[in-house]
C-alpha cells in the first residue's frame, strides 16, 4: 500500500511521516520488565489522583468553613458577643498605589504588588510577592505595611472589581498603580480581606463600580462597603482557622508537585533503561 497524501505533501512546518515512524528504534525490554514499569507508573498515577482528590475535598471544606465563619452563622467556641455592621471607611484610611508599570518589574529588588496580580496570584492574603522593582523606583511608589489591605481598582468586569488581598509581612514592599490601599489597626487583616472577598461584599462592589469594557471602583465607593464584624479576638480566631486550612492545602499541593516530579523522573529512568526494577522470575 502506498503512502497517503498526508505523508508526501510538502509542508512549511517540520513533521514526520509514516515511513519515518516505522524506522524509529525503540528500546523494548522483556515482557516482565514492561509489566513492572507499567505497575510502577500506575502506582504513581494513583498517588497523584489521591492527592488531587484530597486537595479538592480540602478546598471544599475550607470554602464551607469560611462561608459559615465569615457570615457569623457558625461561632467558634468561647465567642458569643454580637457582631456589628461597619463600613470600610470607618476602619482606616484609603491610599492609592502609584508609579509602577508592567515594564518596571524585574526579578530582584524591592518587593512590589501589581493590581493584576490580585486577580491571578494572591487570594485573601500574602506575605510574599512575585514581582520586584528597583530601589530608585520604589522610592517614588507607595510603600505598603504589614496589615494593609490592597484592592484592585480596575478589572474586566464589575462582578470581580475590588478583589482584595492583605499584605502580611514586615518586609518593605510597594504597591503599583490601580491599587487602592486600606490602612488601619483596629481589624485583623486576614479576616477583613477574606470578608470583603465574599459574595455579599462583592455584590456591593459590583453595584458601586463603573464602566463597561473596563470596570473601575473608587476609594470613596470602597469606603462605603459594609461588612459584618465581630470583636477583634474573634476576628483573630477566625483568621487563625483560615490560615490553618491554607497551611494544610499548601502541604498537599507541595506533596502533589513532588509526586508529579518523581513520576516524571521515574518514568524517564525506567523507559530509557537507566534504572531497572527487580523482576520476579516466573517459576520453572
Amino acid at each position: 500500500m502506498g503512502l497517503g497524501s498526508a505523508d508526501v505533501c510538502p509542508s512549511s512546518q517540520p513533521g514526520i511521516n509514516g515511513r519515518e515512524y516505522a524506522q524509529l528504534l525503540v528500546p523494548l525490554p522483556s515482557l516482565p520488565v514492561q509489566e513492572s514499569i507499567t505497575a510502577a507508573a500506575i502506582d504513581a498515577d494513583e498517588l497523584i489522583e489521591t492527592l488531587e482528590q484530597s486537595i479538592s475535598k480540602k478546598q471544599a471544606i475550607k470554602q464551607g468553613v469560611m462561608q459559615a465563619l465569615l457570615a457569623g452563622q457558625t461561632r467558634l467556641p468561647g465567642f458569643t458577643t454580637g457582631w456589628s455592621r461597619q463600613a470600610l471607611g470607618e476602619l482606616g484610611t484609603f491610599l492609592k498605589g502609584r508609579g509602577i508599570k508592567r515594564d518596571d518589574v524585574q526579578r530582584t529588588g524591592v518587593p512590589c504588588i501589581r493590581y493584576g496580580e490580585l486577580y491571578t496570584t494572591y487570594r485573601d492574603y500574602t506575605s510574599d510577592t512575585v514581582s520586584f522593582v528597583s530601589s530608585s523606583l520604589a522610592m517614588t511608589a507607595l510603600a505598603i505595611r504589614d496589615g494593609d489591605l490592597l484592592f484592585a481598582r480596575s478589572g474586566e468586569t464589575l462582578a470581580e472589581i475590588g478583589v482584595c488581598a492583605a499584605y502580611t509581612s514586615n518586609r518593605h514592599a510597594v504597591a503599583g498603580e490601580d491599587i487602592v490601599v486600606l490602612r488601619g489597626s483596629s481589624f485583623n487583616p486576614v479576616f477583613l480581606a477574606s470578608a470583603v472577598n465574599t459574595a455579599a461584599a462583592a455584590s456591593q462592589k459590583a453595584r458601586l463600580g463603573q464602566g463597561d469594557a473596563v470596570a473601575h471602583i473608587t476609594s470613596r465607593a470602597l469606603a462605603s462597603i459594609e461588612v459584618e464584624m465581630p470583636q477583634r479576638p474573634e476576628q483573630d480566631a477566625i483568621a487563625a482557622v483560615i490560615m490553618d486550612l491554607d497551611s494544610e492545602l499548601r502541604v498537599l499541593r507541595e506533596r502533589l508537585a513532588k509526586a508529579k516530579a518523581v513520576k516524571q523522573g521515574m518514568v524517564q529512568e525506567l523507559l530509557t533503561g537507566r534504572t531497572i526494577l527487580p523482576v520476579k522470575e516466573p517459576a520453572a
